[in-house]
């Protein structure tokens, strides 16, 4: 089973103005959100960890995260907002964010009110702004100083600096949460936005698998992806689609991965530092062919497993 860790709030799309009325079409959401679902879709038992809203969105929330069949027993819930991301698509389908959360429940769990975990959680995903603001980021830190021993440790810093501007901020949690990460994927955006253009990838990647990660993918959307492990990198394209927009691509790239890892009996620390090349191939392969799906439709709207192929 997987543990999934992070934000959940409402993805806002707006669209056409018509005189006074601006329309505006509303999708739960949340990169976290977002892999607890596509782990679900892909068949995989998924609980979700997150402080949740008593309001009438946080209801929402919890009836979709039902409906997908994730777990929410974990999840606090405050008498606190929920977080509207509000999302404005370019002409390519690529989003320009603004998030509206302060003070709101996805950013309040506490160090106190982590769970005990049962033998059943075999990795523990984490990634983006609850990563970052307090006291959330320091839970969820918490959480994987406490586990790494025992769970896959996955992340996605999925970097939002509309919601922390402070790119100092963001490299010392990558920073830190790379070296208690077993899985990190991050794409090139994420990656120049915390380093610069500069930055070597490969440099990079072999400064996190040194640090004690055992797998880094870097992805480039419709450039397909990279990744290196102690036995080398491999290079995978992304097949070829229309893109609707971007939305959720990496959220089910991610999820593709851990997926798969679970399918092949590799969701182990240790395993992911040995794939080879042909299985570390096979394993973007897949993510990248999930992602394109999500790329092909609407919002963030995740594959089923029957709609990739196989593994």
């Amino acid at each position: 089973m997987f543990l999934v860790c992070g934000e959940a709030l409402f993805d806002v799309f707006i669209g056409d103005e018509t005189d006074n009325a601006l329309h505006l079409d509303a999708r739960a959401g949340g990169s976290p959100f977002n892999v607890a679902v596509g782990l679900a879709r892909l068949g995989q038992p998924v609980a979700f960890l997150s402080g949740l809203a008593k309001d009438m969105l946080g209801e929402r929330l919890v009836r979709t995260l039902k409906r997908e069949a994730v777990d929410t027993r974990l999840c606090p819930l405050f008498d606190a907002p929920t977080t509207l991301g509000m999302v404005e698509l370019d002409a390519a389908g690529v989003p320009r964010y603004a998030f509206y959360g302060n003070g709101a429940a996805d950013r309040l769990l506490t160090t106190g009110q982590l769970p005990a975990l049962g033998e059943e959680f075999r990795a523990i995903h984490i990634g983006s702004y609850a990563t970052v603001v307090e006291p959330v980021a320091s839970a969820l830190e918490a959480l994987v100083r406490r586990e790494r021993g025992r769970r896959l440790i996955a992340y996605d810093p999925n970097i939002r600096l509309n919601v922390e501007p402070s790119v100092a901020r963001w490299r010392e949690r990558v920073d830190t949460l790379t070296g208690l990460a077993h899985l990190v994927k991050i794409s090139d955006e994420d990656l120049h936005l915390l380093y610069g253009d500069g930055e070597d990838e490969a440099a990079l990647a072999q400064r996190w698998l040194a640090g004690g990660c055992g797998l880094v993918v870097v992805t480039r959307g419709a450039k397909g992806a990279s990744a290196w492990n102690a036995r080398g990198r491999v290079d995978v394209p992304a097949p070829k689609i229309t893109t609707v927009d971007t939305v959720g691509a990496g959220d089910t790239f991610q999820a593709a991965m851990l997926a798969h890892l679970a399918e092949t009996d590799r969701l182990d620390a240790a395993a992911l530092a040995t794939l080879d090349g042909d299985a570390l191939a096979r394993l973007v392969d897949f993510a990248a062919r999930a992602a394109a799906i999500t790329c092909s439709r609407r919002g963030a709207d995740m594959p089923r497993r029957g709609e990739i192929g196989s593994a």
